[in-house]
């Protein structure tokens, strides 16, 4: 799926550097701070923040942020960080750097200042192929088989499974995904060496041996609940389109659907019970436009490049759908009970009388008609394979 990149390609030390400390002082999605990050590079921003408070120069910039981001710079320390990140075979990835998803900047001033991730693959091929599933945390039975079955689906079919490493849908979409052999990647509102939430560590640890952990937060860091819901518009910027799997009308997983309808890519939803609270919010997707979707082979269609299509979706074939149309008009024509002359059954199928009787000693011998003297009946087979249709 492609190997880990140089991390440091183009990317000027220094600047990488600030970026590391940066990620400590502003909060992911923190527009205010995109902007002086773009306008003025991290360096020169970063500078600012440490420098004496007669000299900060952040247009725009009100007390209380400013107060609070110097207190942080000012104890941000980017060399123990990618100490620490190195440790648990991490790197750090910023743009300009070869690894660096570009698809990211479709985010404007609210992208990513830079990305902690752990694990060998290469973020940037895997991100070009990848699929996010997401949805309820206390999901049902149902919503749980789903995400397993999509997470495996998708990943024997060469697709990246992308999700949040939560309880409930996230957890069951990366486990289909290892357990089908494939790959996947968590993206985390903590550090990429905090196991969030506790019980999943087992499963955490599993993703960074066979997948990636990605994580805008710095090692260390714990999650919070805006940044629970920061975090879910980089796993829509990441991927080619967004699955939901169960979600309430105020779940998180429709924030990460709106984010990526913001960002015109596919929003996938896949239909639960009417009567369902969990599903609410998946329905309400749908109604304003989202793509049903019901198994992996429709969520590849919707993705994949030109021809990648989902099997064309009918019910068996029964034995009455082979006949000609004289054979099907036949028996329409004839009643569920007593038997009818041939020359009745030629006038009502339009057919010669001739024409009309070969074709019934043809329904005979496939056992839909039987002979009754000179006139002819359903069998009962046919009768009931009529009712069944």
């Amino acid at each position: 799926m492609g190997g880990s990149t140089d991390a440091g390609a183009g990317v000027d030390e220094g600047e990488r550097m600030a970026r590391m400390a940066l990620t400590r002082v502003v909060e992911p999605g923190d527009e205010r701070g995109g902007q002086w990050l773009r306008e003025m590079g991290a360096r020169e921003l970063l500078a600012r923040l440490t420098a004496p408070e007669a000299e900060q120069r952040l247009p725009g910039a009100g007390a209380r942020r400013l107060a609070r981001w110097r207190a942080r710079a000012a104890t941000a320390d980017p060399r123990r960080d990618l100490a620490a990140v190195t440790a648990v075979g991490g790197r750090f990835i910023c743009p300009g750097d070869a690894e660096w998803p570009t698809q990211l900047d479709a985010l404007g001033d609210a992208a990513p200042i830079g990305l902690w991730v752990r694990g060998r693959p290469g973020l940037r091929a895997w991100a070009l192929r990848s699929v996010a599933v997401v949805g309820a945390r206390a999901c049902t039975p149902y919503g749980a088989h789903m995400a397993g079955v999509l997470g495996s689906g998708l990943a024997e079919r060469g697709w990246i499974v992308i999700s949040g490493g939560a309880y409930g849908v996230d957890g069951s979409a990366h486990r289909g995904a290892l357990a089908a052999g494939g790959a996947t990647v968590a993206v985390l509102a903590c550090g990429v060496d905090v196991a969030y939430p506790r019980g999943h560590t087992e499963l955490l640890a599993r993703i960074g041996e066979q997948g990636l952990i990605v994580a805008e937060l710095p090692p260390g860091e714990h999650p919070t609940a805006p940044r629970f819901v920061l975090r879910n518009r980089v796993i829509a910027a990441l991927t080619r389109g967004t699955v939901v799997v169960e979600a309430a009308h105020r779940s998180g997983a429709l924030v990460t659907a709106r984010c990526a309808q913001r960002l015109s890519r596919p929003v996938m939803g896949v239909p639960g019970p009417a009567t369902s609270a969990l599903s609410a919010g998946v329905h309400e997707l749908l109604r304003e436009g989202a793509v049903l979707v019901t198994d992996a082979a429709e969520v590849a269609e919707l993705v994949g490049e030109m021809g990648d299509l989902a099997p064309r979706r009918r019910g068996p074939v029964l034995p009455r759908d082979l006949l000609d149309p004289l054979g099907r008009r036949l028996l329409d024509t004839l009643p569920a009970r007593g038997p009818v002359p041939v020359a009745r059954l030629a006038r009502a199928t339009g057919a010669t009388t001739d024409d009309t009787l070969g074709k019934l000693y043809e329904l005979h011998a496939l056992g839909f008609v039987e002979r009754c003297g000179d006139n002819w009946q359903l069998t009962l087979q046919a009768i009931y394979r009529g009712r069944s249709r």
